[in-house]
């Protein structure tokens, strides 16, 4: 039998403790990278009462557990998890996470369902004129806006006989429009993603109905407002108005009803899937 020289054997022995002492390190690290990006469902996603129903089973749901984490949570000193569903709130779920200090924090999470990378969904819908109490909007700006939806009939040439589109306004107008939401972006988006006072929602997920192995991710609103803020404030081909990666459109439809004046703002969740994740603080 062929023996080794003793200098190869601790060679050996070295590399291999080198081996086990690195690969926990890595796989730490790499469990850290994943939980900041997006994971594949354990179980699939029909509606927001599924991921309701999984922070409340936390102790056997992998999915919950990380969740957790990522709500900055060391889950082996959690005591209890109680998740629920408030109604008209930005925030469709609240989770009430109890530790074993004696304290309980409160965690909204709005949830945007998709099941396309170039889906849509509805974040905020209202009358005008509650955007204009909110926001402060200028006259100018509001009768620009009453044009466009339709709440004025058109007072020059227009391709719809109900309503204005944004490029068919006087120049003047436009720029208005543009300037108010340019100089408003930051606390409008805000609005849109985070809502305020007790309904509000401190972190953002985006579930992906694939039909098959359903993905998530969850991020904070504040890096979800940064990121969907980016990009200016223009006006589109079709007449409409963008505020960085967000679509501000007349709701239309309804069988023409009034409802169908009302102002309406549209994102593509599934975005970001592809956003890079800031790492923890």
């Amino acid at each position: 039998m062929k023996r080794f020289p003793i200098h190869h054997k601790f060679r050996f022995l070295g590399i291999l403790l080198a081996v086990l002492l690195v690969c926990p390190v890595l796989q730490s690290a790499q469990t850290t990278a994943v939980e900041r990006g997006s994971q594949t469902a354990k179980g699939g996603f029909r509606n927001e009462n599924d991921i309701r129903d999984k922070f409340n089973n936390w102790r056997t749901d992998d999915d919950a557990r990380a969740w957790l984490r990522l709500l900055g949570h060391d889950v082996s000193r959690i005591e209890s998890v109680t998740a629920t569903k408030p109604s008209g709130e930005k925030a469709d779920i609240v989770v009430a996470v109890s530790v074993i200090e004696g304290s309980t924090h409160r965690h909204g999470v709005s949830i945007k369902l998709v099941s396309s990378q170039n889906g849509f969904n509805q974040i905020d819908k209202r009358w005008l004129r509650q955007y204009a109490a909110k926001w402060e909007m200028p006259q100018d700006v509001l009768a620009a806006m009453r044009l466009y939806l339709g709440e004025d009939p058109p007072n020059a040439k227009s391709r719809r006989p109900e309503r204005m589109f944004l490029n068919e306004l006087p120049e003047t107008a436009r720029n208005s429009v543009i300037a108010f939401f340019s100089k408003n972006k930051d606390r409008i988006v805000s609005d849109l993603i985070r809502g305020e006072g007790n309904g509000k929602a401190d972190w953002f997920m985006v579930a992906w109905k694939t039909g098959g192995a359903d993905r998530w991710k969850l991020i904070s609103t504040a890096d979800a407002i940064s990121f969907f803020a980016e990009g200016p404030v223009e006006m589109t081909r079709a007449g409409n108005l963008r505020i960085g990666r967000i679509t501000v459109q007349r709701k239309g439809g309804d069988g023409g009803r009034e409802t169908a004046k009302m102002l309406q703002f549209k994102m593509n969740p599934a975005q970001i899937f592809a956003m890079e994740t800031p790492s923890p603080k």
